[in-house]
């Protein structure tokens, strides 16, 4: 496994190149298909929106097996989300995971709006909450968008003994995130 700056790095250098319209395209291939089959060691882990425009293995230019993508509107952590993170962390040792949020968030934006959206959403847009409450007064749902990356982030480790345990002894970082629709860039917050 590769260390935590050199993912860093990597994920940094990928995105360069995907905004500069410079794809490697590498390990998408029927030979990486096949070196996968016996298992996984993504070097990272990565809690997205769902939402189509956003795509992870792109934004940061990797090929199969190299990144653990686990995407919900709002990139919220919720007992699911947060779930599939300890499996990646506990049994995979990847040893970076990014909260990546981004432009025009429609979940956000629900969120910020409020209204009664039926059941399920506005179960899930109750962990938008406390990035609204956390943001200035008629703050920008982009700016609402960063701290709920921001405050994600933070809940991982407050809600997960496992995730705590692998950041209190150096095995994984956690970084918030915020994608750029239109450039494509990823500015680390």
């Amino acid at each position: 496994m590769i260390s935590i700056p050199e993912v860093l790095e990597r994920l940094k250098t990928g995105n360069q190149r995907f905004v500069a319209d410079k794809l490697d395209g590498k390990l998408q291939d029927s030979s990486r298909r096949s070196s996968l089959t016996g298992g996984q060691q993504p070097y990272a882990i990565v809690l997205s929106c769902a939402d189509s425009r956003v795509v992870p293995e792109l934004a940061f230019d990797v090929g199969l097996g190299e990144l653990f993508v686990v995407r919900v509107a709002g990139n919220v952590a919720n007992t699911s989300t947060i779930a599939s993170i300890e499996y990646a962390v506990a049994h995979i040792g990847s040893p970076v995971l990014i909260v990546l949020g981004h432009e025009s968030c429609g979940a956000v934006t629900a969120a910020v709006n409020g209204g009664d959206n039926g059941y399920s959403l506005n179960h899930l847009l109750s962990h938008i909450t406390p990035a609204i409450h956390a943001s200035k007064e008629g703050a920008e749902v982009n700016d609402v968008v960063k701290m709920n990356a921001q405050l994600t982030k933070k809940e991982l480790t407050s809600r997960s003994a496992i995730i705590k345990n692998a950041v209190d002894s150096g095995k994984l970082s956690i970084e918030s995130a915020y994608y750029h629709l239109g450039s494509g860039e990823v500015s680390f917050l």
